[in-house]
């Protein structure tokens, strides 16, 4: 048997070097870049988005992985996006200034995960409604959570109870937006207080953070990995069906394109058939619109001179400018059906929607039945329509990219097309006089050329 002094030799020099496998423990797992990976769980694509200048499709069961994360910052989830072949496009929620790879926040309404890595061994998770609502998630440990102190989450369909004066074709909306008023954006340099707003959301979503000053936040161990959940409680409704009739009324053929749909030659007079699953047009992205003077083979391939999609006659993907738009969301919060014309991308065929008056309380009717073409500036025309300025000049300005993005002013061009279509959308923020709802209807019809 060893000396006592031995023993306690041996104890210290064990003692000593647990304390230096902590001390490496601990060094690695404040050194370690953390993972989050980002799982959709909804039946349709959601465009996630992250500010450190990532972004991605996210189809359901999907995941997208971010890793290598130090630091701050945010992911959300966009909704109802359109982008073409270069990833520039818009979205009704989330928008982060026309990019497909977010390089500033997101445009409320969005329900936002953040974090702080590595802030004294330990790294700060919350999920966000103070920029409001568009889409459930939850935010937590990959492994589980058993590690973490508290939860971050929003799993209730905040939308189908939104408060009237802060629904929003994209969710449900902040008061601070709506209202830009000091007491709900916390302009005052006070902490300020909880609302009657901010506790409609916190009923709703009790584990989320609902206005600036509130802390509600998890607590995990610095080197923790995590996940993100869209619609963590997936629970979609049993389809219904939709139906869709196009008419051509124009004097001359177009080439009807939808998506989803595919694409069809039209004659005067002739009429295009549509029908599908609510499923597919709940999240938007759906839209509709005429091609002109296309020339096709046999095999569906060959061009048009305004609204191609890609030398196709079934479209797989959107047309190329100058196109009128017909876009629609069907069947959101309160039974809603969401839809607009547009002129975002410029003009070529008159256009008229609305649904089927015998199988619909809804009355609501939308067009731009004036042939801009004839009007167009000289700087935007182009053969078969009229260019979008974005398209023309490709600046800041027009695109509504950088600080435009959020400022999001009306300019010259918008205001042509507004003034000749004043229900369609002329600028991407043109939404107060733009966007058009119904309770929700099984029947719609497009007329071109009304």
């Amino acid at each position: 048997m060893g000396s006592p002094a031995v023993t306690r030799r041996n104890t210290n020099l064990k003692a000593l070097q647990l304390n230096q496998l902590d001390a490496l423990t601990h060094s690695f797992l404040s050194s370690r870049a953390t993972q989050i990976d980002t799982l959709n769980k909804y039946s349709y694509a959601v465009r996630a988005a992250a500010d450190s200048g990532h972004g991605k499709q996210l189809n359901q069961g999907e995941t997208w992985t971010l890793t290598n994360l130090t630091g701050s910052g945010r992911i959300w989830g966009r909704t109802n996006c359109a982008f073409d072949s270069e990833d520039r496009g818009k979205c009704e929620s989330g928008y982060c200034g026309g990019l497909l790879e977010c390089k500033t926040k997101g445009r409320a309404p969005n329900t936002v995960a953040e974090y702080v890595l590595n802030l004294g061994g330990n790294d700060l998770i919350n999920v966000s409604v103070v920029e409001g609502f568009n889409i459930p998630i939850e935010f937590s440990s990959a492994s589980g959570g058993e590690s973490c102190r508290g939860a971050s989450k929003c799993v209730v369909d905040v939308n189908e109870a939104c408060p009237m004066e802060l629904r929003d074709p994209g969710g449900c909306n902040n008061p601070c937006t709506v209202f830009g008023n000091s007491q709900f954006c916390c302009t005052s340099g006070l902490i300020c207080k909880p609302t009657t707003y901010s506790k409609y959301f916190k009923d709703l979503c009790p584990y989320a953070s609902t206005y600036p000053s509130e802390g509600q936040r998890s607590v995990c161990p610095t080197g923790t990995d995590y996940q993100l959940v869209f619609c963590p409680l997936s629970d979609d409704p049993l389809p219904v069906s939709l139906h869709v009739e196009i008419q051509n009324n124009c004097s001359y053929t177009v080439w009807a394109a939808a998506i989803p749909g595919g694409g069809r030659r039209l004659d005067p007079k002739e009429k295009w058939p549509l029908s599908f699953e609510t499923a597919s047009v709940r999240t938007g992205g759906s839209r509709i619109w005429a091609r002109t003077n296309c020339s096709f083979d046999g095999a569906g391939r060959g061009t048009c001179e305004t609204g191609d999609c890609g030398g196709v006659l079934e479209c797989q993907g959107y047309g190329q400018p100058p196109n009128t738009l017909v876009e629609y969301t069907m069947n959101q919060f309160n039974n809603q059906d969401f839809f607009d014309i547009s002129l975002v991308n410029g003009f070529n065929v008159p256009v008229e929607f609305g649904s089927v008056k015998s199988e619909s309380q809804c009355t609501e009717r939308i067009r731009c039945a004036r042939d801009i073409n004839g009007d167009c500036p000289r700087e935007l025309r182009t053969p078969g329509g009229c260019n979008d300025a974005c398209t023309v000049y490709k600046t800041a300005q027009y695109c509504y990219t950088g600080v435009n993005s959020t400022a999001c002013e009306p300019t010259v061009y918008s205001l042509f097309f507004k003034d000749r279509c004043p229900d369609a959308y002329s600028y991407p923020c043109d939404d107060r006089t733009s966007t058009f709802t119904c309770p929700r209807a099984n029947s719609y019809q497009v007329v071109f050329c009304p």
